[in-house]
């Protein structure tokens, strides 16, 4: 999942990428509302948190600024002010979520598996197939009830997979999806994840979990196909 924040202080931005990060999510990161919005264009993120106060432009204005444009990814938008008619102007301008400042990690993660929730549409907790349980919230993938041991970058390539079961899902979405918008690699580098996925998730002489498909990328197929 990318995420992209767009907060101007400093120290609050970077401790919000690196505990989304460590939690498996693709962050970019913008301190002026400028920005924000060239990178909401640019990236697609699959939620923004966006800060109302911002120098060059408001949060409200980018917001309704990417409503206008028919973008219409989910946005959490946090504010330091907590008044009724603050929040109610945020949701006006097109934000789906707010949360006042200051607010506890654990919340803001809730907050955001909501939306990416909403945005998927009604998907389950844990996501299943071809044995596998992947649980979004926990980080964790089990086989048979077995723990897996999994690195970050592999299990986000892995929830992308599982989400679009059924899907040959190419490189360069995996890529999109999967790494922040200042890497510099190329396709290989998902190609040497996806053959680590398949050592750690696929059982000997079993069924493949991660097929490629020739020209297209890489499919986990539903369930009893």
């Amino acid at each position: 999942m990318r995420v992209l924040v767009v907060e101007d202080d400093r120290d609050l931005a970077e401790s919000l990428a690196w505990g989304l990060k460590a939690e498996g999510y693709v962050v970019d990161v913008a301190d002026n509302g400028v920005d924000g919005l060239w990178k909401a264009r640019e990236t697609s993120p699959d939620v923004i948190i966006l800060d109302v106060m911002l120098p060059g432009m408001d949060g409200y204005r980018v917001c309704r600024t990417l409503r206008e444009q028919d973008l219409w990814m989910p946005i959490l938008m946090l504010t330091a002010m907590d008044e009724d008619l603050d929040h109610a102007e945020g949701l006006d301008s097109g934000a789906d979520d707010y949360l006042a400042k200051p607010f506890s990690y654990p919340v803001l993660l809730a907050h955001l598996r909501s939306l990416t929730r909403r945005r998927l549409g009604a998907w389950p907790a844990v996501l299943t197939a071809a044995g596998l349980a992947l649980d979004p919230a926990s980080r964790t993938v089990t086989r048979g009830g077995r723990g897996l041991d999994l690195t970050t970058r592999e299990i986000s390539v892995l929830e992308h997979l599982m989400r679009c079961k059924g899907r040959a899902v190419a490189k360069s979405e995996l890529l999109e999806h999967c790494w922040d918008v200042n890497f510099e690699g190329g396709p290989s580098v998902v190609e040497v994840h996806v053959h680590r996925l398949r050592r750690k998730i696929e059982t000997p002489g079993g069924a493949p979990v991660i097929e490629t498909v020739r020209g297209e990328g890489y499919l986990i197929r539903e369930d009893g196909q």
